[in-house]
């Protein structure tokens, strides 16, 4: 059975009177986990895109980049898109659905966040309401304010990206410890090691997108300081 027609059974309680929020509540263990999280960043995209009152083409089609959305999927997709818009629970809600799925997995957190960037700049523009959006949303998932200052720096395009940020280290830090936080970055975020502990595709597709950050971020700063 596909996720997809899991979730299409999922939402099946909307016609008994239960918000999309309320649904989340009974998705939030194994194996609805998977579901939970689909619907969960759905929403949470449409909740952003209606925060700035505007839902582009390219917002639109950075959302299916990053979650992975294929054309036979699309209906079941924006029919989510479209019922988390109209449903009266803020994003706050969704936000914390997630938040207390993921407690123990920031770094799943970290890149659902960076979802959110990705989507937001895909217009070009990064609109006041977004930035709220998504630094609340960080500050509901316990996220550091450097780790939000080092994604903003990443995505918008008035802030230069910070490799020693993406690493969470600093410019004192000796190269050898700089080497131990890329190998750990790596290691957490590796898509084989978030299969194995059963995360989302969703998940995994977002990790390895930070991943990628996390190798530039160690090939900038160990050829600096090799110069």
């Amino acid at each position: 059975m596909s996720i997809w027609t899991r979730i299409a059974e999922a939402l099946s309680a909307l016609t008994k009177g239960e918000s999309l929020a309320q649904v989340l509540e009974k998705l939030r263990t194994p194996p609805d986990r998977s579901v939970a999280f689909t619907i969960a960043v759905i929403a949470l995209g449409a909740k952003m895109a209606k925060a700035d009152g505007l839902v582009t083409k390219d917002e639109v089609a950075a959302f299916r980049q990053v979650f992975q959305i294929s054309k036979t999927d699309e209906p079941q997709a924006a029919r989510v898109f479209n019922l988390a818009r109209q449903d009266v629970a803020g994003y706050e809600a969704y936000a914390g659905t997630i938040a207390r799925m993921f407690r123990n997995d920031q770094d799943v957190l970290e890149n659902l966040v960076e979802g959110l960037f990705y989507i937001a700049m895909a217009d070009g523009e990064y609109h006041p309401a977004e930035s709220e959006f998504i630094h609340e949303v960080a500050r509901i998932f316990g996220l550091s304010e450097r780790c939000f200052d080092s994604l903003h720096k990443r995505f918008v395009p008035d802030a230069a990206p910070d490799a020693y940020d993406v690493l969470g280290v600093t410019p004192e830090t000796p190269l050898d410890d700089i080497r131990k936080a890329w190998r750990a970055k790596v290691r957490d975020t590796h898509p084989d090691r978030l299969m194995a502990r059963g995360l989302p595709e969703e998940a995994i597709t977002l990790a390895t997108k930070h991943m990628i950050a996390v190798n530039t971020a160690w090939e900038t700063l160990s050829e600096r300081h090799a110069s």
